[in-house]
């Protein structure tokens, strides 16, 4: 049995090198798996960052539309203003009862969340409406450039032109 075992050894030394990049493979995936995926998750994500959509940001919203603004030809670096009617508003679920007199009894639906807190149901979150763009940028003197970012920030926000104002800056 002593002599059948160094042979033993010198196969699978053999089998350890023709495999050895698969083998390492699978143990880089291994780890790979055991790692923790994302963040970390002792620290809950507030409310406002679980629900999508439910907030608009405005800034946010600005700094995309220069990126994209700045691609234009010609218009080079822009900045870009909005304004907006009014904000965000949410459109609440509504429970109407009728009594057999005629009238009518309409109340917002809210549903317990223990421990005596109740939360309202939202339908729906109305983004605000735009009021005014101004976008500021060296090419905007060009009435080739001022058109072209016209009709892309009347894409993008729904403004007429007469809503947008495109000026020339340094």
């Amino acid at each position: 049995m002593k002599e059948g075992w160094p042979e033993a050894v010198r196969r699978w030394k053999g089998a350890l090198r023709k495999y050895q990049s698969v083998l390492l493979v699978i143990a880089v995936g291994v780890v790979l798996l055991l790692l923790p995926a994302g963040g970390s998750r002792d620290s809950p994500q507030p409310a406002e960052a679980r629900e999508e959509g439910t907030s608009f940001d405005l800034e946010a919203f600005e700094i995309k539309l220069e990126r994209v603004l700045s691609q234009v030809e010609g218009a080079g670096e822009t900045r870009v203003v909005l304004t907006l009617d009014g904000g965000s508003r949410q459109v609440l679920a509504r429970n109407q009862d009728r009594d057999g007199g005629g009238g009518s009894s309409n109340s917002v639906v809210t549903v317990g969340k223990g421990a005596g807190a109740q939360e309202v149901v939202p339908l729906q979150t109305v983004a605000p409406q735009f009021r005014g763009a101004l976008v500021v940028c060296p090419g905007g003197g060009d009435a080739q450039v001022r058109l072209k970012l016209i009709e892309a920030v009347s894409a993008l926000t729904g403004l007429g032109a007469d809503k947008i104002s495109v000026c020339a800056g340094g």
